[in-house]
């Protein structure tokens, strides 16, 4: 199935029980604009309804990044920040990553700032290149987080270093963003494609109905006092033991 056209914003394309999303707007290095919510909502529910996606691999088109975070242009239009900010939260774009039964890795290259982090905290898994540039300027522009970096950043990293991100707007690159836990591997940015493609192939192999329960224990159970995470992996093994009768 593929899902192309050269106006949209994210294009959809599933080979081989690998969903291949793609932030399609390479000259403004992938700016989330209201746009590329809508349709990244729908390809999201696309990927989730499509039987014959296994796993989904996020990525953002052209050279230069992933995603250089929120597209500001859109402010200048609005008759507030807060306005402008708003229309971003009129779908819960945020939600649907979390529920996501099926695996997604965010494979990141180039700019990642702003929201093209707080997208990619939200997938399951996170490979980078070895050019890749983090940054959270939301505090330096006069205002908070407010598409989930507060909360998804601090449960990847320690609370020392999400405030670092948070609030210093500074640069971080790859090799220090795999040392604090904001991204899962690095590697050259000449084997991102073939690397993350790799490993979206092991997931793809796997029973996708394992792979929902152990999503859900750990996404579930991280809110959740250990006791009461624990007793929630007994309860979604013993679902899939009595499935197996």
């Amino acid at each position: 199935m593929i899902v192309k056209d050269t106006e949209r914003v994210v294009i959809y394309r599933c080979e081989d029980g690998i969903a291949h999303l793609t932030l399609n707007r390479p000259r403004q290095i992938n700016a989330f604009n209201v746009q590329m919510r809508d349709e990244l909502f729908e390809t999201l529910c696309l990927f989730q309804d499509d039987p014959n996606a296994r796993v989904g691999l996020l990525r953002g088109g052209g050279e230069r990044g992933f995603c250089v975070g929120a597209d500001l242009t859109e402010f200048g239009t609005a008759p507030s920040q807060v306005i402008a900010r708003s229309v971003r939260w009129e779908r819960d774009l945020w939600g649907l990553f979390r529920e996501l039964r099926k695996p997604i890795i965010a494979s990141l290259h180039g700019y990642v700032i702003g929201s093209g982090i707080e997208i990619a905290a939200l997938c399951d898994i996170r490979i980078a290149s070895d050019d890749c540039k983090f940054r959270m300027p939301e505090i330096a522009l006069g205002m908070i987080p407010a598409a989930g970096g507060t909360q998804t950043i601090a449960r990847l990293v320690k609370a020392s270093n999400a405030l670092d991100i948070i609030l210093t707007n500074r640069l971080i690159f790859s090799e220090q963003a795999r040392k604090i836990g904001l991204v899962d591997r690095v590697v050259a940015f000449s084997e991102l494609t073939e690397k993350s493609e790799e490993l979206a192939k092991e997931l793809s192999q796997m029973d996708l109905k394992i792979v929902a329960a152990a999503k859900r224990a750990v996404i579930e159970g991280s809110d959740l006092e250990l006791k009461v995470g624990i007793q929630l992996e007994r309860r979604m093994a013993h679902i899939l033991e009595s499935q197996k009768r």
